[in-house]
């Protein structure tokens, strides 16, 4: 867990089991409770994620993972545009850490691919998410609806760039 004072900015670092093993334990409040883990929603390093961590105690804040593992059903890839998906640990939800830990992943990719255009889909209730997204940049770009658990999900596709 993270210590009571804030990390000195975050880290992103390879998955471990361990981690791959508390994500799945993850429980959300609220409307939140949609993001909670399922056991068909296992991840792991091999399947492209990471961990996101305090870099002081290597404490898993949350993970990202990128490319195909980041699409919701029904959303194509696009050349040229990594898509990006993201979870936080539910205790820190709400803790103000959202801008320094989509800031770490953004820095992340940017060293990786440095003019990659960035796709982000969230659902378009969570107002929350849709406002930090837009604070690092992201624009809404569209709306994408697919059928998930047997429901229809609504999201707004965002995307950096112009």
């Amino acid at each position: 867990m993270m210590p009571a004072d804030r990390p000195a900015g975050l880290v992103i670092r390879p998955l471990t089991a361990a981690d791959a093993e508390d994500i799945a334990t993850w429980q959300y409040e609220g409307p939140w409770r949609i993001y909670d883990s399922r056991p068909e929603d296992r991840v792991s390093g091999e399947s492209g994620y990471q961990a996101v961590a305090d870099p002081a105690t290597g404490a898993l804040v949350g993970y990202i993972c990128l490319g195909e593992e980041a699409r919701v059903p029904g959303l194509e890839a696009m050349p040229g545009v990594i898509d990006v998906g993201a979870g936080m640990r539910p205790a820190l939800v709400g803790s103000r850490l959202g801008t320094e830990f989509g800031a770490a992943i953004l820095r992340h990719i940017k060293d990786r691919a440095a003019e990659a255009t960035l796709r982000a889909v969230v659902q378009s209730w969570n107002e929350r998410s849709l406002r930090l997204c837009a604070g690092l940049g992201f624009r809404a770009v569209g709306t994408h609806v697919c059928i998930q658990g047997g429901r229809e999900v609504s999201y707004v596709v965002l995307m950096t760039g112009n």
